[in-house]
């Protein structure tokens, strides 16, 4: 597999690169695909509603996640924008720029501030603005799901992300060193569009169809018959090979083709979507717990409780906080402070790159979500619950 010139001298892999064929990294994801599988298959009430949340996850996020990514990759390669330059010649608008990058679906564009803090093309109240402004891959579910609510909380973030960066930049008196390191020197390139890439997108165009077709309230089962089924199944199938094969953990190389980049981490963010409806449904079915009436004994603390779960590197408990709000369980204040406090997977680079400023960062986006989180619970703890 081709890589960049430099990576493969060095002695470790980062602790979200892996660089081994067939090692533990590898495996670990191997066994998740087959357990999957497994799930999937079965009879009976188990297999039936692990194949309905798969071909809902697909139809209803994943095909909307790769029409993004797609059209923002392609974009970017076609106009050949390099949004580090574009940072470093903005300097009155770092700030701005650097919060709506990180309020856009997903963990790129907050993954490239956090890369030009590092080469020195932005301020650190830029990084500060991208992860406090960043929901991450929480943000697709969330708009293919409760779009009501993401026309509030993105704007929203993206505002708070700038009055925080501004503060920073204000009050925040000393940087970070770096040790030159960039986002591209801890990333494996794949170097090529692979068959799985294609074969991925072909089937992502139907699994969209399906996707807007259900947005518009179509009867799917008298248009489409078993497509959905058959679609979801398929799209799942493609993803999960992929993310399981990946030399990849949470970010691909800027160097790649859009095409190869949108089923790398379509396939990533799917994973964490799928992994948060079986969670959430199988408690609910073969449990018979009652969530909402479990969470609502400490419903003061849910939303310092979400804040704190935002703390955490990675999607994955994002999301399943997300699907927690989309199935009424908290309410929305605490997925808003979720949404502030949480870095999605930039925090992955952030770490790797420059641990302290990764940790203060984090820390500052605590106190707009804190704040936020609060007004919204004390003054309007009806809204858009």
């Amino acid at each position: 597999m081709p890589t960049q010139p430099g990576l493969a001298a060095q002695a470790t892999p980062t602790p979200f690169v892996a660089s081994d064929r067939f090692g533990p990294f590898r495996l670990k994801r191997l066994a998740v695909a087959v357990l999957l599988l497994g799930l999937a298959v079965w009879p009976g009430t188990l297999g039936e509603l692990t194949r309905g949340l798969i071909v809902d996850a697909y139809v209803q996020v994943s095909a909307f996640v790769a029409a993004t990514l797609l059209l923002f990759y392609g974009a970017e390669r076609l106009f050949r924008f390099d949004i580090g330059t574009a940072l470093r010649n903005s300097r009155g608008f770092q700030v701005p720029l650097a919060a709506l990058m990180g309020a856009t679906p997903g963990c790129g564009g907050a993954v490239v501030v956090v890369a030009a803090y590092t080469s020195g093309n932005v301020g650190f109240g830029a990084v500060v603005a991208t992860l406090t402004a960043t929901m991450g891959d929480a943000a697709f579910l969330l708009i293919a799901t409760r779009p009501d609510a993401a026309i509030v909380v993105l704007p929203l973030s993206f505002t708070v992300g700038i009055l925080t960066g501004w503060l920073v930049d204000r009050f925040h008196r000393f940087e970070f060193g770096t040790d030159g390191k960039t986002c591209s020197d801890i990333v494996p390139r794949i170097g090529r569009t692979r068959p799985q890439d294609w074969l991925f997108l072909l089937i992502a165009i139907p699994g969209l169809v399906i996707g807007v077709s259900q947005l518009a309230m179509i009867d799917l089962d008298a248009v489409y018959g078993d497509w959905p089924l058959v679609i979801g199944l398929a799209g799942t199938s493609v993803g999960v090979m992929i993310w399981a094969t990946s030399p990849l953990q949470a970010m691909t190389h800027p160097g790649d083709a859009p095409v190869t980049r949108m089923a790398e981490e379509t396939s990533f963010i799917s994973i964490w979507v799928i992994a948060a409806y079986l969670a959430y449904d199988y408690m609910v079915v073969f449990t018979g717990v009652d969530l909402e009436a479990a969470f609502s004994t400490v419903a003061p603390l849910l939303p310092l409780i979400a804040i704190v779960v935002g703390f955490i590197p990675g999607c994955g408990p994002q999301v399943l906080v997300t699907t927690l709000y989309i199935n009424g369980v908290i309410p929305f204040a605490a997925l808003l402070g979720n949404a502030i406090s949480n870095d999605g997977d930039a925090l992955f680079p952030a770490i790797a790159l420059n641990p302290k400023a990764a940790v203060i960062a984090t820390a500052y986006s605590a106190i707009p979500a804190l704040i936020v989180a609060y007004g919204f619970h004390l003054l309007v703890p009806g809204f858009l619950n």
